[in-house]
């Protein structure tokens, strides 16, 4: 039985080579103190803290509904990705959360514009208190470089 969860354990736990170390990366204008990255890189793939549809400039949710969030969410990992040296294009894994699975539609319409080819696996799940009454937050994954 030890066997087995030995093997498990191997099978499970994330390769990271010795030339793999973490980089943690914090943008200029991210709020000081926060308890999580803007990104971290590990080797060549970017793990992305969820965004939510916060304006640049003030910090305040976009007003407009599910259809602005969602626009202003995607822009936001679209800037981050930009100034880490990615682009939309090498997103390979997003998660989505919705304060309410009544928005999936309205989300999907907008989603679809910023992935109109291949897009990236993705997981869309329910997920209530989300940040300053957001009603959605996406989390991704991506290649580093262009």
């Amino acid at each position: 039985m030890r066997a087995f969860w030995t093997a498990l354990a191997v099978v499970l736990l994330p390769s990271v080579s010795a030339g793999q170390q973490k980089q943690v990366i914090q943008l200029p204008g991210t709020p000081p103190g926060l308890p999580f990255s803007t990104a971290v890189r590990v080797g060549d793939v970017l793990y992305l803290s969820g965004q939510i549809g916060t304006l640049p400039e003030t910090g305040q949710l976009v007003p407009g509904g599910i259809r602005a969030e969602t626009r202003q969410t995607l822009e936001n990992i679209k800037r981050t990705l930009e100034q880490i040296g990615s682009s939309m294009d090498r997103v390979f894994k997003c998660t989505v959360f919705l304060a309410d699975m009544a928005d999936y539609a309205a989300m999907n319409e907008v989603y679809r514009t910023y992935f109109p080819v291949d897009p990236p696996a993705r997981s869309t799940v329910a997920g209530s208190g989300l940040a300053f009454g957001a009603r959605v937050e996406i989390e991704c994954l991506a290649l580093a470089g262009k």
